[in-house]
């Protein structure tokens, strides 16, 4: 009995590579995705991770071997051990989006089959989302959205890289375009949870800045250079007087004769105010700062229901504001409080460090001896202080260990936090009580959206004096000595020759005119996109008649709108593919004719297969039915397709 042959195994074929254009593909979807990050990642990362893209098609270009794995592996640890230097951990939002960059990079180094390309492509994905981890702006969602189209083109040259470029961003486009109804369907049901989901610990509010719980000179004018908004307002009613726009934040108490700091007080759950005028109702917007105060016009008397008021009449926030918030109050800028203080307030409110501004304690002396009450004194001071002709810039010199007597006697220039500094050390060196006040005066109405912009270049400070039988009274020396900064604004009350910022220049009315629009724009944005917290959204489904929206009620919505949406695309795509397929129309309409006579393609077969039996079966026709499904074959899985000539053929076609 002969022996059975053995057995031969076919070697599988090798898997599939991916070809010159998928290559390039996955490196502008990665530099697409990588551009809005740079600003935020370390330097030395974003040009290591721009250089190994441009390593990869150079690579490409020149056609030589991609490095050795083990090569990839040690860059790969070298690099996360230079994220771990940088930020000291490899934990939270930035290390995180650091080593993704470098996953995405490096990936594209190793990529040789499509597995690999889907791989690289779901990191671009991702380190998409990361942008918005550091800003939302109108502007950020345009380059991301740039990113999401390329990442998706290249999703698609994936499955298919013959197309040219334009054609596969197009198709990219139109896929993102289908998406569209499932999108506005999940962001405005879909139940908002208050607070970002990437608010990790220790870095991610550390870029935010604004007005600090302490004040030294200095503070406020390297703020005043900012053109950052601080916060937005919009007024219920009539828009209050350029004199009442004091947007009241941190109190300061303590001064140690350099730095002064608030101090610990209790709260209080009401404002016992005494003024019968009625009250401002306003909104505010506030953008975060990672502070827990809220600014309102002074003074606030119905404040919103998740904040607290301390003793100073300070308005707090339960947590740091670290996400915008949007919030109406009601205030009283023509106010009288505090009639009643504890005594332990008012001896901290008087007490002056000792050894120090000599000049001022002995000024100050003379106004108690020569004066018959508190309120004399502070008319004989704020007299004073116009006498002295001071001059308000946004560059001070410094001052030295007596920082009060070298401004009032020695340099004559400062800043607000040189006028209110100085103006409650000798209110106290009196013996009257006094402390600062920190905040925004005034503010800029925007004619386009009819909000008014706080910016941090609006920021000031002044005193607060507390007067026997009329409370705590608010005292401004800056408007005494120079009052163009409070009825106008900053840039009318600093000498002629200080450096402006470049928005504050008067001569720059077209510029002006084009920031009013884009601010319009992005306070919309920052309104209804951004700001869709859970507030705003049951704001909205309230007015569509869901007035007890509940995760049930929600979750049926979704899943009806969510049918019909998906019923409807569906419906678009056959209609679709209905419409652009007539190859398959005309392959069906010869095939139809041949199983009239007895010879009905089978579901398994394919067109040349087909072609064959029936040329079998009825050699007469073999030459037509070829070119038939030669030509069907072409235009439906080739690249050469002549729907024509099939149409004329099938038109011709009697079997």
């Amino acid at each position: 009995m002969a022996a059975p042959e053995p057995v031969r195994l076919e070697a599988a074929d090798p898997p599939p590579l991916l070809d010159q254009a998928q290559c390039w593909w996955l490196i502008a979807a990665s530099v697409v995705a990588l551009l809005p990050l740079t600003p935020y990642l370390p330097p030395w990362l974003a040009a290591a991770a721009m250089a190994a893209l441009g390593l990869r098609a150079w690579l490409l270009a020149t056609h030589r071997p991609l490095p050795n794995r083990w090569l990839l592996a040690l860059a790969a640890l070298a690099a996360a051990g230079g994220v771990h230097l940088e930020y000291r951990t490899l934990f939270g939002q930035n290390p995180g989006v650091a080593l993704l960059a470098i996953f995405l990079t490096l990936k594209q180094l190793e990529s040789r089959a499509p597995r690999d390309g889907l791989v690289g492509v779901f990191l671009c994905y991702f380190l998409v989302l990361t942008g918005f981890f550091y800003s939302q702006a109108i502007a950020s969602g345009l380059m991301l959205f740039a990113a999401v189209l390329a990442t998706t083109a290249a999703l698609a040259a994936l499955t298919d890289s013959r197309p040219a470029p334009a054609v596969q961003l197009r198709k990219a486009g139109w896929m993102l375009a289908q998406s569209l109804p499932f999108l506005l369907l999940l962001f405005v049901l879909f139940p908002r949870i208050s607070g970002p989901l990437w608010g990790l610990p220790r870095d991610a509010f550390s870029a935010q800045t604004g007005l600090s719980d302490s004040m030294s000179p200095g503070t406020i004018s390297n703020l005043s250079q900012s053109d950052a908004i601080a916060f937005r307002a919009r007024f219920v009613d009539a828009v209050p007087p350029r004199d009442q726009l004091y947007w009241r934040g941190p109190v300061l108490t303590v001064f140690d004769g350099l730095t002064w700091r608030m101090a610990r007080h209790g709260l209080i759950t009401g404002l016992p105010t005494n003024s019968d005028a009625p009250g401002v109702r306003h909104e505010v917007t506030l953008e975060p700062h990672n502070k827990p105060w809220l600014f309102a016009l002074e003074l606030p008397v119905q404040r919103p229901p998740d904040s607290m008021m301390t003793r100073d009449f300070q308005m707090l926030a339960a947590a740091p504001v670290r996400e915008r918030r949007r919030y109406e109050v009601t205030s009283q800028p023509r106010y009288v409080v505090g009639a009643q203080e504890l005594p332990r307030v008012l001896a901290q409110a008087r007490s002056v460090p000792r050894g120090r501004n000599p000049r001022t304690l002995a000024l100050a002396r003379e106004w108690r001896a020569s004066s018959p009450d508190d309120a004399a004194i502070l008319r004989t001071a704020l007299a004073f202080f116009v006498g002295q002709r001071l001059v308000y810039t946004l560059s001070p010199p410094l001052t030295g260990t007596h920082g009060v007597d070298d401004f009032l006697f020695g340099t004559r220039q400062g800043f607000c936090e040189h006028f209110a500094g100085a103006f409650v050390f000798a209110m106290r060196a009196a013996g009257v009580p006094a402390r600062v006040v920190l905040g925004y005066q005034g503010g800029e109405m925007n004619p386009v959206d009819g909000f008014m912009t706080v910016r941090q270049s609006d920021a000031h400070a002044w005193a607060e004096v507390w007067l026997a039988g009329r409370g705590w009274t608010r005292v401004d020396p800056t408007a005494a000595s120079h009052p163009a900064r409070i009825d106008q604004n900053l840039a009318a009350a600093v000498p002629a020759g200080d450096p402006l910022p470049l928005m504050m220049r008067a001569n720059l009315a077209w510029l002006h005119d084009l920031r009013y629009r884009w601010e319009a724009v992005a306070n919309g944005w920052n309104q209804w996109i951004v700001g869709y917290n859970p507030q705003r959204q049951l704001e909205f489904l309230s007015s569509l008649g869901l007035d007890a929206a509940d995760w049930r009620q929600m979750v049926l919505v979704l899943g009806a709108l969510g049918g019909a949406a998906l019923a409807a695309l569906a419906w678009g795509v056959l209609r679709q593919r209905r419409a652009v397929d007539p190859a398959l129309a005309l392959w069906q309409k010869a095939t139809a004719k041949l199983a009239r006579q007895g010879l009905p393609p089978t579901p398994w077969e394919g067109p040349q297969d087909y072609a064959r039996r029936v040329a079998g079966a009825r050699p007469s026709i073999a030459q037509e039915i070829g070119a038939i499904s030669s030509l069907y074959a072409g235009a439906r899985y080739g690249k050469v397709s002549d729907v024509q000539a099939l149409r004329t053929r099938v038109a011709a076609f009697k079997p």
